[in-house]
């Protein structure tokens, strides 16, 4: 952890585990569109739940607002998403 960067949990506070930092994959949805994203948490080695900040938080819901305003200016399309319906 960053030394700046003080988590608020000394310990998971679903299961008690261990809390590490790590870098993550975060998939937002908003309306039709999804987007993905890589930010810093804090994951319980024994569980895996996730703790962000408040700050990446905030731009979670920034970033749905947009998705869902279609407001895709900012972003880099990844390619095409497909929902399969059986058949």
């Amino acid at each position: 952890m960053t030394p700046e960067r003080q988590p608020p949990f000394d310990k998971c506070p679903v299961c008690g585990g261990e809390l590490v930092e790590k870098e993550v994959e975060k998939l937002l949805r908003g309306g039709r569109h999804t987007a993905v994203m890589t930010v810093r948490a804090d994951v319980c080695l024994r569980c895996g739940e996730r703790l962000y900040t408040a700050e990446t938080v905030r731009l979670f819901e920034e970033i749905r607002r947009k998705l869902e305003r279609q407001e895709l200016g900012d972003f880099t399309p990844l390619g095409q998403s497909f929902q399969v319906t059986q058949v």
